[in-house]
């Protein structure tokens, strides 16, 4: 299993600066079992709906934080490990 590490852009910390009290815990316990269990156990756990992104966000992936609010990643591979950019901290339009 590769270690793999969570970074914020400056962004995305913004975002979740904004964001309710329960979407920055969310994050950070989602940024946890990325950094516990590794990038491809996080995407089993089915509550987040890992998913990949398509059109103007091609090569992003999202992570539901809540039924609204969403996590905009890149990922990126430097041997061992896998760097986790998490790019906004955002609600889904519907």
């Amino acid at each position: 299993m590769k270690h793999c590490v969570v970074v914020l852009t400056k962004r995305a910390q913004r975002d979740a600066d904004r964001a309710p009290l329960q979407i920055k815990e969310a994050l950070f316990e989602w940024a946890r079992a990325l950094e516990e269990a590794g990038l491809a156990e996080a995407r089993k756990i089915r509550g987040y709906h890992d998913e990949l992104l398509h059109g103007d966000r091609r090569g992003q992936r999202s992570v539901r934080l809540s039924r609204q609010w969403r996590a905009i990643y890149t990922q990126s591979e430097r041997g061992e490990l896998i760097v986790v950019s998490v790019e906004e901290v955002t609600p889904h339009a519907y």
